[in-house]
């Protein structure tokens, strides 16, 4: 499909169109409003496919004793039943550490857990097979909490331990020492496109599978893996996702294998989709955390020692959870200095669905202790927060250095404080809400300003490579691919921008076509904010070498310098000599020049040793400030965000329309994670907000009235990333905590003062028992 473009509003004259730090719109815009861009669920159907629908457990936790699939397989129009023991290859799927089978041979883990799968000939025939499959299972004692995985020390993976620093002796020195704690809730990645695969046996054994996966070469490799398979009789394609967040990195692997193992087993192509219920059901969230700390601190609130546990609630196994935690470590100073630090991470092993990647990936958890911690030393010393935000920034002689050893440099936040306090009128609306809260019994204003530093780059190091192919025709367009995937967030636009600008041609001339492992191999996921400055300068390095020869070329073609040619507008000038740039692309093909290449790219300058936690795991820093204002009704504990501010720093953008899209989307989720969505499971561990109906996502009335957000103006990426620009699809989601301050400021409003624990998400009812707790505690008696 052709790129959607639209003349740049930047653009004058004969300038190509379309080029980097233009904002055009996504390339599938069009394709969304009138249905053109295609999803998996809409490819034309190979002839005689089949359906797969899941068998999934009833129980938390529980021994196999047996599988009847006899009725379901009675039924005419069923082609196959699978189960562990029909995997011809290994029963091993784990993105990390081993432990997760595709199917269970002796244990289901949790309620939801797929057991088996069914392939017929209609969806519907497939889901009434799939309820025919008996399964016998011995129910077994279930751990359903972080807390009680915790005090049971059930682990999915060893203890971490982050350090710098002698912490045990500074705190006992601290002139002041606080304990605390927070919980905070997972999330539903509740993308519009649910999990679906469509497998489609080949020729010779060989299989192909479209995934709507973030990671094709992950669903590559282990189809692979449970077919018994070399990963080269296996392609994983995908052109785009209806949304991921993450939740498409390694949640989608096991849909594409059973579709795939289904495939296989019939001799057919099967289409595996599943509906919002089973798919909330039946797959990972956001980690729920629960973060306590013990911190010591002078009379300004100046941070001196600092000893904080943080427990993952990783679910029933591995999957991303070594990341996710280290990730959460690795953010539990988010923008402030520690002199002594000590860090334990736990990834605790509960009976529920297996917690994976989420937009952030443990950052905002990590983040949200520390901010949690920060403000009730300011509450607790009677402080202005923001001032005691304020002295705890990194910056100063000896106060650059990180808990995992990573220097800070560039850092931007200070003077991006200074302009967002200026342009929000800060000042003036701190004391016009003090005086409002004075007069008003009932509503109670807050208001707060939090920050971001967020690191950018794969904690695993290996992850930190792409590339890219870049194919120039004759006529002079372009076809570009690459081991990045679309899932909404305008990473295709942004690369193609990227070539565009080499050639300096419109973006119009080029194409995009799906990510196939058949093309790029040994690709990373697209995730960790990366895709485009991994992709983008995979593709760069392509287009300039193409570039290379094209000038070489043309110098030798019409007798000049290499100087001499200079690629503009869409043409070429060698000398006095003007070409279009398919007039040269065709001169070149006739004249035997290359006009294809493979590009590759491998982020510099950044190691870590997982086992000490130390190292330079981030290129770089991208920077965030936000300011938000909330008013609470105490009577009902709804609330509203009224205002907000936000100033964030992309470096030298790619595509600001796109980067203003991924701000504002980033922080409504962010929002909606520490406010409204709530996950809720029985005693059975069954989880209840298993569909809209129960599960709140932020609609549009949930926007604030007064929505203001800027990019840092004139501020180009330091370190050489593409085209000088910065990570912009996960640090913008953590800007929404300043909205769970605000809350917290209009508890401790309607209480009088004090200092409010108010755990994420902050729902009504949460908020009405904090002002509750709070007002208790301030009048001196206990809470029954």
């Amino acid at each position: 499909m052709n790129v959607a473009t639209r003349p740049a509003s930047t653009a004058s004259g004969p300038k190509h169109q379309g080029g980097v730090g233009t904002g055009i719109p996504h390339d599938s815009a069009y394709g969304h409003v009138d249905g053109g861009a295609t999803y998996i669920d809409d490819l034309p159907a190979p002839a005689r496919c089949l359906h797969g629908h899941l068998v999934i457990s009833r129980w938390a936790r529980g021994r196999i004793k047996s599988i009847d699939a006899s009725k379901a397989l009675a039924m005419p129009g069923v082609a196959a039943v699978i189960t562990a023991a029909d995997i011809p290859g290994e029963n091993e799927i784990s993105p990390s550490l081993p432990g997760e089978p595709c199917l269970p041979n002796e244990f289901v883990e949790y309620v939801g857990h797929p057991i088996a799968a069914v392939a017929a000939e209609t969806p519907e025939l497939a889901r009434r097979a799939a309820a025919a499959v008996q399964v016998e299972v011995e129910p077994l004692p279930a751990v359903l909490t972080v807390r009680e995985a915790l005090a049971a020390e059930q682990w999915v993976l060893p203890p971490m331990l982050m350090q710098r620093g002698d912490p045990t002796p500074a705190l006992a020195a601290a002139p002041r020492r606080l304990q605390g704690e927070i919980e905070v809730g997972g999330q539903d990645h509740f993308y519009l496109e649910t999990q679906v695969a469509l497998a489609i046996p080949k020729e010779y054994g060989d299989m192909e599978v479209w995934s709507s996966t973030q990671h094709p070469s992950e669903v590559q490799a282990m189809v692979a893996r449970v077919l018994g398979l070399p990963q080269a009789a296996v392609t994983a394609l995908v052109r785009r996702m209806g949304g991921g967040f993450g939740g498409k990195e390694s949640q989608a692997t096991i849909i594409a294998c059973i579709a795939a193992l289904l495939a296989h087993r019939a001799g057919r192509a099967v289409k595996l989709r599943l509906d919002r219920d089973d798919d909330m059901t039946v797959t990972g969230k956001r980690h729920p955390f629960l973060l306590r700390w013990d911190v010591g601190f002078d009379d300004e609130g100046r941070v001196q020692a600092l000893d904080m546990l943080i427990a993952a609630n990783a679910g029933w196994s591995p999957d991303l959870t070594p990341g996710v935690l280290s990730r959460a470590l690795s953010h539990a100073d988010n923008a402030y200095f520690y002199p002594h630090v000590r860090l334990r991470g736990y990834g605790c092993k509960s009976n529920l669905q297996s917690n994976t990647a989420f937009r952030g990936f443990g950052g905002p958890q990590g983040m949200m202790g520390c901010e949690a911690m920060i403000e009730q030393i300011a509450r607790t010393l009677g402080r202005d927060p923001l001032a005691v935000r304020r002295i705890n920034l990194y910056g100063g002689a000896g106060r650059d250095l990180t808990p995992y050893h990573q220097q800070v440099r560039h850092f931007r936040l200070p003077r991006m404080i200074d302009s967002v306090l200026e342009s929000s009128d800060y000042a003036r609306r701190r004391r016009a809400i003090d005086a409002f809260n004075a007069d008003n019994p009932v509503i109670k204003k807050g208001l707060a300003l939090s920050v971001v530093k967020f690191g950018i780059s794969f904690n695993k190091i290996d992850l930190n490579q792409a590339g890219a192919l870049v194919l120039v025709y004759e006529d002079g367009s372009v076809l570009l691919n690459h081991g990045g995937t679309e899932m909404g967030q305008g990473l295709f636009i942004k690369v193609a921008q990227v070539v565009a600008e080499v050639f300096a041609i419109d973006i119009s001339q080029v194409r995009l076509s799906p990510t196939s492992t058949a093309k790029i191999p040994n690709t990373s996921p697209t995730a960790a904010s990366a895709g485009a400055d991994l992709n983008g300068m995979a593709a760069k390095i392509a287009a300039e070498a193409i570039k290379a020869r094209l000038a070489a070329f043309a110098a030798a073609h019409f007798e000049v310098a290499e100087a001499d040619v200079v690629f503009e507008d869409n043409h070429v000038r060698a000398g006095n000599h003007k070409v279009g740039f398919g007039e040269l692309a065709h001169k070149a093909k006739l004249a035997r020049v290359k006009l294809s290449e493979s590009g590759y790219y491998r982020t510099p300058d950044i190691h870590y040793d997982p086992k000490t936690m130390t190292g330079r795991p981030f290129f770089y820093y991208s920077h965030g400030v936000a300011v938000s204002e909330v008013a609470i009704d105490t009577l009902t504990g709804e609330w509203k965000p009224l205002r907000v501010d936000i100033l964030h720093d992309v470096g030298s953008s790619l595509n600001p329309a796109v980067d203003m899209g991924q701000i504002e989307g980033g922080f409504i989720q962010g929002m909606g994670w520490l406010t409204l969505e709530e996950l809720v499971w029985n005693a059975e561990g069954r989880l209840l907000t298993h569909a809209p109906s129960t599960y709140k996502i932020p609609s549009g009335r949930d926007m604030p009235k007064d929505f203001r957000v800027e990019i840092l103006a004139d501020s180009p990426n330091e370190e050489a990333t593409v085209f000088r620009s910065k990570a912009v699809g996960e640090p913008p989601l953590m800007l929404a905590i300043s909205v769970w301050l605000a809350l917290v400021d209009a508890v401790a409003a309607a209480a009088g003062g004090g200092v409010p624990r108010l755990d994420a998400p902050a729902t009504p009812e949460r908020i009405l028992n904090s002002i509750a707790a709070l007002r208790a505690q301030r009048a001196g008696t206990a809470r029954p």
